[in-house]
């Protein structure tokens, strides 16, 4: 009843779908032209001259190197200073590598097709140094890779949310499988273990969201709309949590967003009927004059409804992010400026983060909720004939 075998290979597919060379540094080198100096008529003062001289160099030397030093120690002090908006970004965009803790980053391999040089370059992300450095020509900065001598080229690269995106998706197989493989122990007895939380939000979904949005012959998109509320939900939910393999913004990025309100958009336009395309192409029931005005805002609204869907996710989720982020961000800045103020803007910090958190935790759950109730509607009312209008 749960999850049966045509469920389980749309959950798959679903899934698929979703799814070295060290550059040196230039060192110029300034050529010395060398000339034959004259002799000297008098050989002692030719040595005195050569002697001032290097006592001269000496010491625009020494002078030079202090003058770098001090600029070197300012710059590692203005270093230290704690950037909240990189820190912010840092999490909440994409990135070749998996920051865990201090300086320790799981390196994620980066893939690329050099169309300049049409061979393939595939190395580890550890060679950028956390974005510090490039190789191969190349530099990576939040999830983007850039290439230095202009070459053009194909990113293939296993990203942060990418990975985020494989690990949520074998929770969802290894959850969702072991409730279908539950269910068919026990039959309708009462369900057990991580079935007795998944099963009644099954429930819930079919019989409150999905079968009222969509109508008679739901059972066509049930597996696709549950998939897409339990990949939704458990994405939001592995991005609370702060350490590895949590803390990806998946469900925060545009992309992901985009791409499966794209995937609702295609079943609604396939399985659209007649009367959904004749409102959208020549509304019935207008006056002649009227039809030109209506027909580019059905059609504006057609592609409309793909574009609130991925934004509403992404747009709640990274807020969400951000806010908790600015929270504790709080706690540094006041530190750098005063002891004792950071110690007291603490308390109130990490009070409103924890709270922040819980109100994550129902966001994760109501942002799947109305993306699936959403989509529930935009294909229920695809598929609506005029015999069912009439019928109401």
């Amino acid at each position: 009843m749960i999850v049966d075998k045509k469920s389980r290979l749309f959950l798959a597919a679903f899934i698929a779908f979703l799814g070295i060379m060290f550059t040196p540094n230039a060192v110029l080198g300034s050529g010395h032209d060398s000339k034959t100096e004259e002799k000297a008529a008098h050989a002692d003062q030719s040595a005195d001259n050569h002697h001032a001289n290097g006592a001269q160099d000496h010491d625009v030397s020494t002078a030079a190197n202090q003058a770098e030093g001090s600029e070197a120690h300012s710059a590692d002090h203005g270093s230290e200073k704690f950037d909240a908006g990189k820190v912010i970004m840092d999490h909440v965009t994409n990135s070749h590598g998996w920051h865990i803790a201090g300086d320790l980053e799981l390196p994620l391999p980066v893939i690329i097709y050099n169309k300049t040089q049409k061979k393939w370059q595939v190395f580890s992300s550890s060679k950028f140094e956390h974005g510090h450095a490039a190789y191969l020509g190349f530099t990576a900065h939040q999830g983007k890779l850039t290439s230095t001598t202009n070459e053009e080229f194909m990113d293939f690269s296993l990203t942060k949310n990418g990975f985020s995106m494989f690990i949520g998706a074998a929770l969802l197989l290894i959850v969702l499988l072991s409730v279908a493989r539950n269910y068919k122990k026990r039959g309708v007895k009462s369900p057990k273990g991580i079935a007795s939380f998944i099963e009644p939000l099954i429930l819930f979904l079919r019989d409150d969201v999905i079968k009222p949005g969509i109508g008679k012959g739901y059972e066509k998109f049930l597996p696709y709309l549950l998939t897409l509320f339990f990949f939704i939900f458990f994405n939001n939910l592995l991005g609370l949590i702060p350490i590895f393999p949590g803390g990806a913004n998946l469900t925060g990025s545009v992309a992901i967003t985009g791409i499966l309100a794209l995937i609702t958009f295609i079943i609604v336009t396939v399985n659209g009927s007649k009367d959904y395309w004749m409102h959208i192409i020549w509304p019935p029931g207008i006056p002649f004059g009227l039809k030109f005005l209506l027909i580019p805002i059905e059609i504006f609204g057609m592609f409309l409804k793909p574009v609130v869907l991925m934004i509403r996710l992404f747009a709640n989720i990274t807020a969400g992010h951000i806010i908790i982020l600015g929270f504790f961000s709080l706690i540094f800045i006041f530190s750098e400026i005063n002891e004792w103020i950071g110690s007291g803007v603490t308390v109130f910090s990490v009070a409103f983060s924890i709270f922040m958190s819980m109100l994550e935790l129902l966001v994760a759950f109501l942002q799947a909720y109305v993306f699936t109730l959403l989509s529930s509607l935009y294909i229920g009312g695809a598929r609506e004939t005029h015999e069912h209008e009439e019928s109401h």
